[in-house]
């Protein structure tokens, strides 16, 4: 496998790696700007505020998103199997 196709592999599976993590992370960091935003409006600092709304969203996007997640994965995963004669 010359260093090219490598490299290459690589940079797939970051990009997927990075879309498939996106909806969470983009749920949980609106969630938690949107806690942090009202704790500062009522001064409220209470450390199970900032937890439990981010812990709910990310059950939500798992139950709404897990299937197109995994489906991504598992097509990566299929095509990166399907290629190995190729690689080798």
């Amino acid at each position: 496998m010359s260093p090219d196709v490598s490299l290459q592999l690589m940079a797939q599976l970051l990009w997927k790696a990075v879309l498939v993590s996106a909806p969470m992370l983009l749920t949980v960091l609106l969630v938690g700007l949107l806690v942090s935003v009202l704790q500062v409006v009522t001064q409220i600092q209470e450390m199970s505020l900032t937890f439990i709304p981010k812990l709910l969203a990310s059950v939500v996007v798992m139950v709404v998103a897990g299937p197109w997640m995994l489906s991504q994965l598992v097509s990566y995963s299929a095509s990166l199997i399907r290629a190995i004669p190729r690689l080798v």
